[in-house]
């Protein structure tokens, strides 16, 4: 469990976070740039101190102001990930990654070099130095260093900011496949929406130095209240299903969910296994009673649970709605749409959502069996199932 309660004043911000949450998978810190995010990772790191107090981290205090505790970074066990890979530029990748090994007591390294060049996928990297790689390669090479460490924790503080978008694309699976692989507990700092559903567990929402909400991020991603904070062009619902079956005549998986199935692009998953989808909220249609042929995949019979209220003093052409349709959706449409459907609490409903809208980076596959924490004493190998 990491539990945080820390205070700490700066020119320009005051940061007062309070959470607790589980180390089992990844909790992701997100707000727009200037919320206190980084700030409280270098906390976490021993990189910042609290004016006042307490973080505490399975039980293992690492920095209390009222018992004066303040352990320094190597003390703390914890890996760092930042934004650019820090690599060091006179060393091979192999050299760098031997550093991060040699960081760890012999008796407490978890993971073995071919584990994470295997994961990793940077086993032909080894005779390499850092300027010869391509910016992908260089940050699976700096998650590499952190992991053979192995930290009790990893903190990675924007690790993908500085790629483009295909770069960004390719080294995504590479975390996913570190957090399954190893069962390696992680806060993860980000403000990108596409990040949080592929890879965390916990969505910690700060606003203005503050933990303004935090819970699975199914339930954070569909609140209407959170719509300041969660952004709002790109919002959306963030839904848990298992792959029910395949179209492979038209490249499509279908996939169930409490409220019945949606089609999506093919998924490379076995039936049955956990998927989490992102449904953008401006990707949804409604109709009201009998809906004729359409060309969206998916029309799923739904009810209005909640519209949201204009911002006061704003005029909005658009309208924030929950739907139940078994699970949470947010759908967003026009005002007039809204008077003219006679939309209100109650009302049924029919969701469609075309399959093409939901690319690459609104699907995750998530492991269903329980996982177990780096340092407790069943951990895995590390050998990817």
């Amino acid at each position: 469990m990491i539990r945080i309660d820390v205070e700490k004043t700066f020119p320009a911000i005051r940061i007062e976070a309070r959470f607790e949450a589980d180390t089992r998978g990844v909790v992701a810190l997100f707000g727009r740039s200037g919320t206190g995010k980084t700030s409280l990772v270098n906390m976490l790191a021993g990189l910042l101190r609290p004016d006042r107090g307490r973080i505490e981290i399975d039980g293992r205090v690492l920095f209390d102001s009222a018992s004066g505790i303040d352990l320094p970074p190597e003390k703390r066990r914890l890996g760092y990930v930042f934004q650019e890979s820090r690599l060091f530029p006179h060393m091979s990748v192999r050299g760098n990654l031997e550093y991060g090994m040699r960081r760890a007591p012999r008796a407490e390294r978890r993971i073995a070099l071919d584990e994470a060049l295997d994961v990793l996928g940077i086993g032909h990297l080894l005779h390499r130095r850092p300027r010869e790689l391509s910016g992908g390669e260089r940050q699976r090479v700096a998650l590499g260093r952190a992991l053979l460490a192995s930290p009790r924790l990893l903190l990675m503080d924007e690790p993908l900011a500085s790629l483009d978008g295909a770069r960004k694309a390719e080294i995504l699976p590479f975390i996913a496949r570190l957090r399954d692989a190893f069962a390696m507990p992680v806060v993860y700092v980000t403000h990108a929406m596409d990040e949080i559903v592929q890879l965390a567990d916990t969505l910690v929402l700060m606003d203005e130095g503050r933990v303004a909400a935090i819970g699975p991020v199914e339930d954070l991603t569909s609140r209407l209240d959170l719509r300041p904070l969660t952004g709002r062009y790109e919002a959306g619902s963030v839904i848990a299903t298992t792959v029910a079956g395949h179209e492979d005549e038209y490249g499509l998986t279908r996939l169930a969910f409490p409220g019945g199935e949606l089609r999506v692009p093919h998924v490379d998953a076995e039936i049955g296994a956990a998927v989490r989808v992102r449904i953008r909220a401006r990707d949804v249609s409604l109709a009201v009673g009998q809906v004729g042929r359409v060309s969206e995949l998916n029309v799923i019979p739904g009810t209005v649970a909640e519209i949201a209220a204009p911002a006061e003093g704003q005029r909005q052409t658009d309208v924030d709605i929950r739907l139940d349709i078994g699970v949470p959706l947010w759908v967003r449409i026009a005002r007039r749409s809204l008077a003219e459907l006679g939309l209100a609490p109650g009302v049924a409903v029919s969701a469609m959502i075309k399959g093409t809208s939901i690319d690459r980076l609104s699907l995750s596959r998530r492991k269903l069996d329980e996982r177990t924490p780096m340092g407790d004493e069943e951990a895995p190998t590390g050998r990817l199932p």
